[in-house]
């Protein structure tokens, strides 16, 4: 099969550019959801109330050992018998979010746990109250090192946007698949898909790192106003 200009140009490109919006849009939703929801797990998971890290901990472990597709049929197809209806959309931004939310928690663990003891007793002997010694120490110091992780997600993401076809939403991979389907020339769909999905991912690889060097120059600043003089 010989490439052929005039069919991508004219009729896989515009229809491809067309979802376009609909794989960024569902990932980035997803992903600033999984964030903030993935915060309030691994803030849950160490609270001194047993049942609510129990809780917390046990909705991590359900999400992380049961498949995306399932839990994205189990919201799109499931919830509205019990009254909840969602659009293709915001199920698919639902179910990105809250799967990867159960993989972020770890990270904060981690990141959280990484902060040493010493910084824990200063805001404790600062008379700093929970809201300020989680935002203005703790936080801070647990997010920077996580930066690059977080940014790895972001890209996996991006990548699991297909499994929204599953659930009738038109992205990329499916409009590359219907054209095939329609025209029976799957290259060039299946190539430029492949394509956007590279730029796309190095795109948000140049944004991690940027935020990752604006964190390091901000922590640099930070520690050169606290240098003594003289």
């Amino acid at each position: 099969m010989v490439w052929d200009w005039d069919y991508t140009l004219r009729e896989v490109l515009p229809k491809l550019l067309g979802v376009l919006h609909v794989t960024i849009g569902a990932t980035v939703a997803g992903f600033l959801l999984a964030l903030v929801l993935g915060l309030i797990f691994a803030l849950v998971r160490r609270s001194k109330n047993r049942i609510l890290a129990g809780l917390a901990g046990g909705a991590v472990e359900f999400i992380r050992l049961t498949p995306l597709l399932v839990q994205l049929y189990f919201i799109y197809f499931v919830m509205p018998e019990i009254g909840l209806t969602l659009s293709a959309f915001a199920a698919g931004a639902l179910g990105l979010g809250i799967h990867y939310a159960a993989y972020v928690s770890e990270v904060y663990r981690a990141g959280i746990e990484s902060v040493s003891k010493g910084q824990w007793e200063a805001a404790t002997a600062l008379n700093f109250s929970k809201r300020q010694m989680w935002q203005s120490i703790i936080l801070p110091q647990a997010i920077r090192p996580i930066v690059p992780v977080l940014g790895n997600y972001l890209i996996v993401m991006f990548k699991e946007t297909p499994y929204l076809s599953a659930i009738g939403l038109m992205e990329m991979v499916g409009a590359a698949k219907e054209i095939g389907a329609e025209t029976f020339r799957y290259m060039e769909p299946m190539t430029l898909v492949g394509i956007f999905f590279l730029i796309l991912s190095y795109a948000a690889s140049l944004l991690v790192k940027r935020a990752e060097r604006k964190m390091d120059l901000n922590r640099l600043g930070e520690r050169t106003k606290s240098a003594p003089e003289g």
